[in-house]
C-alpha cells in the first residue's frame, strides 16, 4: 500500500513528464518536417481555388476499386478518380460562369427520359407517371439511408441523389458543348482551299543534296549549340520533375541444392513407407505412389496442384514432357521434370482413344443462382435436377428429344434442334465436355454444370486419337529457409559495404547487374518489378539526397538496393539529356549550311554536274500529300513547289533529309466546282467532333492546379 500511495502522490509529476516528452516529440517532428501539419496534408489538390478533400477522395477511390475488383492498381484507381474530380471542378466553374443550371422542371424531364421504362414509374397503361416518381423519391427520404428495390438494383436516397447529380451534370455538359459547337464550322473559302489542296497538282524536277553526304564526325555540336537550341524550342524540352535511380537485385529463388531436395522429395513419394502409429503403438504401412488405390486423394494430399481426372491429348500436356508422356504405358512414370515454377512427377493412370470433336444435343434446365440464369428462373437446384431426371426418363421410354426442346432454356442451340458441335479445346463447361468426349456415341444422361442440369445425348464423334489420364504430383520450386537467410545476409553485407564503397564497383565484384530507372513523382512501375511506389516515394522525399541508397523488400521477388543518382526538378531538360534529340537537328542545320556554301550554280543542270547528284522527277504532287517520291516526307519542299510558277526554279530549300532545288515543269489547276457545300459540311463536322476533347484540354491547361497527390495519398 505504501508503494501505491507514493505512485498516487507523484502521478501529477509523471503526467507532466509524459506530456512534455510528447510535446518535444511533436515539436521535433515539425522542425524536421515543417510541412507535416500543413493544410495540404488534408487536400489532394486545389483546382481554381476549390479543394479536393483527402478523406472524400479516398472514399471515392475505395468505391471505385470495389466496383472494378482487382483489375486496377491502387495508383491507377487514384489517377482515375483524380481526373474525374478535376474535370468536375473545372466544368462546374464553366457552368457557373455561363449561368448554366438544371431547374426542377428540366430535372423531372431528364429523370423521365432516364427512368420511363421502369415499371415502378408507370401507370396501369404503361405510361410514365411523375407522381409515382415523386412518391418513390419521397419514400427514399423516409427510409433514412435504407435501400429500396428499383429494377434489378437496390438504391438509397444518397445513391439516388448522386445519380440525379450525374444526370444533371451530363445535361449541363451537353448544353455547354452544344453552344461551343454552334460556333464552330468552316467557310466556303476554307472548303475551296481544302478542295484545291487535293485537286491542284504540279510536276517537278528536283535535286536532293543529302545530309548523309557529310559525315557526322565532320560536324561539331557544342554544348552552347544545345543550350541555344533548347532556348529556341522551350516547349519541346519542358519536363516534369523526375528522379534517376540505379538498383541491384537480390532474388529469393531456389538454389540448385534446393531443387535437388525437391526432386528427392518427389521420388520419395513412390515407395510405401513404414510409419509408427502413436495411438495403436504399431507400425503402419503408408501406401506410396506405386501402390495407392485412391490416386486422387494421394495427389491432392501431396501435390501443390490438384488432381485432374480428365483425359489429355498431346497438345494439353506440358510442352517440356508431352512427347515422353505420350509414349508411356499405364503405371509408368516420368520425372521429376521441371515445368515452369514446379517440379513434377507424372504417372499414367489410363490410356484410350478419344475423339477430337463431337456433336451432341442437349436440354438445359437452369436453377436460381446458376451462371447466366435470368430473372425468370425460379427452380432450385433440387427442382431443376428433378425436372432433368424426368426428361431423361421420358426419352428413355420413347419420347422424342425434339418434342421436349421447348423445356430447354438454351435458345441458341434450340434454333439448331438443340445440337452443338465443338472440339475438345473449345471453351465449354468441363463437366459437359467430359461427358461428351469420354462416353460413346448414343449415350445419354443428366450432367450438372454451373449453368444448370443438362440432358445430353451424344450424336457423333470424329477423329479419334490417343489420350492419357495422368496423376501428377507437383511441388512448387521455392527457396529453403537457408537460401532465404543467405540472400538476406548478402543484401546486408552489400549495404554495409556500400556505406563507404563505390556502389557500381561493389555490384561488379558481386556479379550484380546495376539497372537504371527514371520516374516521375506519380509513377509507380519499375520494369520487371511492377508497382513499386515505395521506391518512387523515397526518391522524391525531401530528405533523400543524391548518393543515398536504401533496401526495399519486393513481394514475391526478394530485395533491391536502390541508389538515387540524379534529381531533376520541373523545368527545362538538362543539356546532356536534351542532346539526344537536339544534337541530330543541330547537326542537320550545320550540314545544310555547309552544303549551301558549296553550291554556286543556280540551274538544276549545273548543280547536278557540280555536286554529282542526279536530277529526279515527281509527277502530280499535291499539297495534301507531303511525301516526295524517292526522297521521303518533305513538307517544306512540297510547299515551295506550290509557290512557284511553271518553269520557275527555287532557291535552296533546307528539307528533312537534305538540301533541295526544285523546278516546276507543269501546273494542273483544279477545276472549279459548282458547289462546295459538301466539303464545307465535312470540314465543319470534323471540327465539331474534336471540340469536346480540345476544349477540355485547353481548360485544364489554363486552370490553376496545385497537385498534392505525391505527398498525400500516394
Amino acid at each position: 500500500m505504501a508503494i501505491l500511495n507514493k505512485i498516487r502522490q507523484r502521478s501529477l509529476i509523471l503526467i507532466l513528464v509524459i506530456a512534455l516528452a510528447l510535446f518535444a516529440f511533436v515539436i521535433q517532428g515539425v522542425i524536421d518536417n515543417p510541412n507535416a501539419f500543413s493544410n495540404t496534408q488534408g487536400v489532394i489538390a486545389s483546382v481554381n481555388g476549390t479543394d479536393i478533400d483527402r478523406m472524400d477522395f479516398q472514399q471515392k477511390v475505395k468505391n471505385y476499386q470495389d466496383r472494378v475488383g482487382g483489375r486496377v492498381t491502387a495508383t491507377q484507381a487514384m489517377n482515375t478518380i483524380y481526373n474525374q474530380e478535376l474535370r468536375t471542378i473545372i466544368m462546374k466553374d464553366e457552368y457557373e460562369a455561363l449561368g448554366l443550371s438544371v431547374e426542377k422542371d428540366e430535372m423531372r424531364d431528364l429523370l423521365k427520359n432516364s427512368f420511363q421504362s421502369y415499371p415502378e414509374f408507370q401507370d396501369e397503361n404503361g405510361i410514365f407517371d411523375v407522381n409515382r416518381l415523386n412518391a418513390f423519391i419521397s419514400n427514399l427520404k423516409d427510409l433514412k439511408g435504407e435501400a429500396a428495390p428499383l429494377g434489378n438494383f437496390m438504391v438509397n436516397y444518397e445513391s439516388w441523389s448522386n445519380n440525379e447529380q450525374t444526370i444533371a451534370a451530363n445535361a449541363m455538359q451537353q448544353s455547354y458543348y452544344s453552344m461551343i459547337k454552334a460556333g464552330v464550322g468552316a467557310t466556303i473559302e476554307e472548303a475551296k482551299d481544302e478542295y484545291i489542296a487535293d485537286a491542284k497538282t504540279v510536276d517537278i524536277r528536283f535535286i536532293q543534296l543529302p545530309y548523309t553526304s557529310i559525315a557526322d564526325s565532320l560536324v561539331e555540336v557544342k554544348t552552347s549549340d544545345v543550350k541555344a537550341y533548347i532556348d529556341k524550342n522551350k516547349e519541346q524540352f519542358k519536363v516534369d520533375a523526375n528522379r534517376e535511380v540505379v538498383y541491384v537485385e537480390f532474388k529469393e529463388e531456389a538454389s540448385k541444392e534446393d531443387e535437388e531436395i525437391i526432386k528427392a522429395g518427389l521420388l520419395g513419394l513412390k515407395a510405401d513407407k513404414a510409419e509408427y502409429n502413436e495411438s495403436s503403438k504399431n507400425t503402419d504401412t503408408i501406401p506410396g505412389f506405386d501402390t495407392v488405390t485412391d490416386v486422387a486423394e494421394f495427389v491432392n494430399s501431396n501435390s501443390d496442384i490438384k488432381y485432374n481426372d480428365s483425359y489429355l491429348r498431346a497438345a494439353q500436356l506440358p510442352a517440356v514432357a508431352k512427347d515422353t508422356l505420350m509414349q508411356l504405358g499405364v503405371d509408368q512414370y516420368y520425372g521429376p521434370y521441371k515445368d515452369g515454377q514446379y517440379f513434377k512427377l507424372s504417372k499414367v493412370i489410363d490410356s484410350k482413344r478419344l475423339p477430337d470433336s463431337v456433336k451432341v444435343r442437349h436440354i438445359l434446365i437452369p436453377f436460381v443462382g446458376g451462371q447466366r440464369a435470368d430473372v425468370s428462373v425460379t427452380k432450385t437446384p433440387e427442382e431443376a435436377k428433378k425436372t432433368a431426371d424426368s426428361i431423361l426418363t421420358a426419352i428413355k421410354r420413347g419420347a422424342k428429344f425434339m418434342d421436349l426442346l421447348e423445356l430447354s432454356s438454351d435458345q441458341v442451340s434450340n434454333e439448331k434442334d438443340g445440337e452443338i458441335e465443338f472440339a475438345y479445346n473449345a471453351g465449354m463447361a468441363p463437366e459437359f465436355k467430359a461427358f461428351s468426349f469420354e462416353n460413346k456415341k448414343g449415350d445419354i444422361d443428366v450432367v450438372q454444370t454451373s449453368f444448370g442440369y443438362h440432358v445430353i445425348e451424344i450424336l457423333e464423334q470424329k477423329s479419334f486419337n490417343k489420350a492419357i489420364k495422368l496423376a501428377t504430383v507437383a511441388h512448387k520450386i521455392e527457396p529453403s529457409d537457408k537460401t532465404l537467410q543467405d540472400v538476406f545476409n548478402k543484401v546486408s553485407k552489400f549495404e554495409i559495404a556500400a556505406k563507404d564503397g563505390d556502389f557500381n564497383a561493389l555490384a561488379e565484384e558481386r556479379e550484380l547487374t546495376v539497372k537504371p530507372v527514371t520516374f516521375k513523382a506519380l509513377d509507380e512501375n519499375i520494369p520487371g518489378l511492377g508497382s513499386q511506389r515505395q521506391v518512387v516515394r523515397w526518391a522524391f522525399e525531401e530528405g533523400t539526397d543524391v548518393g543515398e541508397f536504401k533496401r526495399f523488400s519486393v513481394s514475391g521477388f526478394g530485395f533491391i538496393v536502390a541508389k538515387l543518382v540524379e534529381k531533376n526538378e520541373e523545368g527545362l531538360m538538362s543539356v546532356e539529356d536534351a542532346s539526344v534529340s537536339a544534337a541530330p537537328e543541330i547537326r542537320k542545320a550545320k550540314k545544310a549550311e555547309m552544303i549551301r556554301n558549296k553550291v554556286t550554280a543556280s540551274t538544276l543542270a549545273d548543280i547536278s554536274k557540280n555536286q554529282g547528284q542526279s536530277i529526279r522527277t515527281a509527277a502530280a504532287v499535291t499539297m495534301k500529300n507531303t511525301t516526295l517520291a524517292g526522297a521521303g516526307v518533305e513538307p517544306k519542299v512540297i510547299g515551295a513547289a506550290f509557290g512557284l510558277k511553271q518553269g520557275e526554279t527555287s532557291k535552296l530549300i533546307d528539307g528533312e533529309r537534305g538540301v533541295y532545288v526544285i523546278e516546276v515543269t507543269k501546273i494542273t489547276e483544279a477545276n472549279e466546282l459548282d458547289n462546295y457545300t459538301s466539303i464545307m459540311n465535312r470540314l465543319s463536322a470534323a471540327r465539331k467532333n474534336t471540340v469536346q476533347g480540345k476544349v477540355y484540354q485547353a481548360l485544364e491547361k489554363a486552370a490553376d492546379i496545385e497537385d498534392n497527390r505525391a505527398t498525400t495519398v500516394y
